[in-house]
């Protein structure tokens, strides 16, 4: 029997959940939504039921997972170590703040997306779609994982691509565009699975064969950065 236990500071819409089908599923939390607990029993759900209920559009939070040396896997948005791993990235808080600004922004930055496209030969127009989807253009966008700046990067991919101030526009972008490079070339310039890997780690396309990770955020996110991408095209 395969134990999942998820703790989360708080929850989305969904309410507190308990499944049984051969693996139980543990939510703990600090904070109940209206709908209270519910229990469900049945067959093969439970990964399906536990999917909505860690990428629903109400969450704020980025959900990480790890899985112990007996199996058991628990899923949180505070993880306590580095064993844990994201699985599930939220965009930033103030996402829909930066939509009025979005066009000078894009203005703004435009000579410095177009440099460091050219510099690691990376189609420009892929790039403005990450950036929208990422962050509206907002150099002080800011998730509530830590996420920070106009391609929303995490303090160990920033530190991967030798970014020390995740918060100055041209390390941010010049971070964001090599990692993308590298995406690129590690799934054979495979655009989908590229901007997968973006916004879920390149070791979740890797643990799913090598296609998109059955997340309906990262779904959502490779639609969303595609058709900006062909829009611009």
């Amino acid at each position: 029997m395969m134990r999942i236990h998820v703790r989360l500071s708080c929850l989305p819409p969904f309410g507190l959940m308990q499944i049984r089908s051969g693996r139980i599923c543990h939510v703990r939390l600090s904070c109940l939504p209206p709908f209270g607990l519910m229990q469900i029993y049945s067959g093969r759900i439970c990964a399906v039921i536990l999917t909505s209920l860690l990428i629903s559009n109400e969450a704020r939070a980025d959900i990480f997972k790890f899985i112990d040396t007996d199996g058991r896997v628990y899923y949180t948005d505070k993880p306590k170590n580095s064993l844990y791993k994201r699985i599930i990235r939220t965009r930033p808080i103030n996402y829909s703040a930066a939509l009025p600004y979005m066009g000078a922004n894009k203005k703004k930055f435009a000579d410095l997306i177009a440099d460091a496209a050219n510099r690691h030969q990376v189609d420009v127009r892929l790039l403005h779609a990450v950036i929208q989807a990422e962050s509206a253009y907002d150099a002080g966008a800011i998730s509530s994982a830590g996420a920070v700046g106009l391609m929303q990067l995490m303090p160990d991919t920033a530190r991967r691509y030798g970014v020390v101030n995740r918060n100055d526009p041209v390390q941010n972008i010049d971070g964001g565009t090599h990692y993308l490079k590298d995406l690129l070339k590690m799934f054979n310039s495979n655009l989908d699975l590229a901007v997968a890997a973006y916004n879920a780690g390149e070791g979740a396309v890797m643990r799913y064969n090598n296609s998109i990770p059955p997340y309906p955020e990262t779904r959502n996110y490779v639609k969303t950065v595609l058709g900006l991408y062909h829009r611009n095209s």
